[in-house]
């Protein structure tokens, strides 16, 4: 498996090198770590085991399994899914999407202006149609509500590099205000995107 590994202030991300890029963060509380949506990438665990004592695993949307429950045993920790609180951490839990199909938790860590969100906003390639940020193809039409009012330093996604600085409270700001306007290009684009992510 090639993945990139991308150390920064709030700890690790990781991100498999594959159509999908999917995303997984080790992030660093009060010399505690929190692991979110994680794929089971060894040099990146030894990597979360060297920042500090893991505190538990979190799955951020139902569909996210990934290898949380065989990480969460293997560190003898909690899988916490969708959680609903988390009192023992920093985070705000923001619920983004709350549909039989679909269920999703984003964290908003205010001290560090952080948002950790598995699945609305993404840099992925397929996400930004060129932009270094899209909402999700499917919630495009209504972006979550809880996204909106946020000025992030850090946008780390479930799928695609994080971002950081400036680059990351303006990427967020545009996904959410060009969401509905980029969809005739979502749909021009959605053939070649369909064979690329085969």
């Amino acid at each position: 498996m090639d993945v990139t590994l991308h150390e920064h202030a709030l700890g690790l991300t990781w991100v498999v090198d594959e159509p999908m890029e999917r995303a997984s963060h080790a992030l660093r509380v009060d010399g505690r770590i929190w692991l979110v949506d994680p794929v089971a990438w060894e040099p990146a665990l030894e990597a979360a085991r060297g920042l500090g004592e893991v505190a538990g695993v979190l799955q951020l949307l139902d569909r996210h399994a990934r290898d949380g429950a065989a990480v969460a045993s293997r560190f003898g920790v909690p899988l916490r899914p969708l959680p609903r609180a988390l009192p023992e951490a920093p985070f705000e839990l923001r619920r983004l999407v709350d549909r039989p199909w679909w269920r999703e938790v984003a964290l908003w860590w205010p001290a560090e202006r952080a948002l950790i969100v598995p699945e609305a906003v993404a840099t992925a390639t397929y996400y930004g149609l060129g932009r270094s940020l899209g909402v999700h193809p499917m919630l495009r039409l209504r972006p979550p509500a809880g996204l909106r009012g946020l000025d992030p330093e850090h946008v780390l996604g479930g799928h695609g590099a994080p971002l950081h600085g400036p680059t990351a409270r303006a990427a967020l700001h545009e996904a959410l205000a060009r969401s509905r306007g980029d969809l005739p290009r979502f749909l021009r684009r959605l053939p070649a995107m369909a064979r690329e992510l085969r």
